[in-house]
């Protein structure tokens, strides 16, 4: 298998300068076909994209190797977000295989194996690491999410480690195959900049009957306090966004006719505990998304002849 490796930047440069060369070892044993590198960078102003360069360049001399990469601008001046970003880097792909790596992603070496092993089987669409997050100084293991629909919502968690089915894959550090994401059309442009955009694929998937696993002999260190949103959007906006995409997804995707009653039916509820608790991110997001509308529409008069599964079917046994 062909596989394409496929890094999302923004204003990332010491992130990837830092961790580009581990990825490159960490793959360097690799024969099972080729492997590329992409970055894709966001409309960067620190020099990312310059130094990245500079540094491939640098590594190819040293080791009197070609390492095929491309380094994608944006010269908009305007952010496309995650989901742009990355669905550009994987419309300019090769491989048989995607693998997403946010910029404060490393993979162990010895990871690329158990996770490509999956796809021999060919109704498998991605893969999930796992991930040694760190989280205040200290190393917690995730990588595989759970999830079942409750007060209207789909509400997702962390889930156990011991088993290989898993409610979505992350985009910052997971396996998918190129055919499919192209045939669903990828990342849904719709959440940017960020948040849901992958559990929306992975369910997407699900929904058209592929499946998504976790595979917890490819580890990874993330450190999420050292990537984009962190560093670059306030607590309030993040939460806003949180919530807009929300609704958004259940919006998108939800088709059992029960589960949509019940949506409408916990508006009330919803409502007055954001009231309560003086949440005004919830009305903010619930805003933004009611404008979002028309897309919603037109998106899902497109995507209902892919689903061969209900929605309880997707999160049927995904519970702990």
């Amino acid at each position: 298998m062909n596989i394409s490796i496929v890094i999302p930047n923004f204003n990332g440069r010491d992130l990837l300068l830092n961790n580009i060369p581990k990825i490159l070892d960490a793959v360097k044993n690799y024969n099972g076909g080729s492997i590329e590198l992409i970055i894709t960078d966001d409309s960067s102003k620190d020099g990312s994209i310059e130094a990245v360069e500079s540094l491939l360049k640098r590594i190819i001399s040293k080791n009197n190797t070609r390492i095929p990469y491309k380094v994608l601008k944006n010269f908009t001046g305007t952010n496309r977000g995650f989901s742009g970003n990355v669905n550009i880097g994987v419309k300019n792909s090769t491989g048989d295989i995607i693998i997403l790596l946010n910029s404060d992603v490393v993979p162990k070496v010895g990871f690329l194996e158990p996770l490509l092993s999956h796809f021999t089987n060919d109704s498998v669409f991605a893969v999930g690491c796992m991930d040694e997050s760190i989280e205040d100084g200290k190393t917690v293991l995730r990588g595989r999410g759970i999830g079942k629909w409750e007060r209207g919502f789909l509400v997702h968690n962390a889930g156990k480690l011991d088993s290989e089915r898993t409610l979505w894959v992350s985009g910052g550090s997971g396996a998918f195959r190129k055919s499919i994401w192209d045939k669903l059309g990828g990342l849904n442009e719709i959440y940017n900049p960020f948040y849901w955009e992958d559990i929306d694929l992975s369910y997407r998937a699900q929904k058209a009957g592929y499946k998504v696993l976790f595979e917890k002999k490819s580890v990874v260190r993330h450190e999420h306090s050292k990537g984009a949103i962190k560093t670059f959007y306030k607590p309030f906006r993040v939460r806003k966004i949180v919530y807009r995409n929300q609704f958004l997804f259940t919006w998108l995707n939800l088709t059992d006719k029960m589960l949509l009653v019940k949506h409408f039916l916990w508006f009330p509820y919803h409502i007055a505990n954001a009231i309560k608790n003086r949440d005004l991110a919830f009305f903010y997001g619930l805003v933004m998304a009611i404008f979002k509308i028309p897309k919603v529409l037109v998106y899902r008069s497109k995507t209902k002849s892919f689903w061969v599964k209900t929605d309880e079917e997707v999160t049927s046994n995904l519970i702990n």
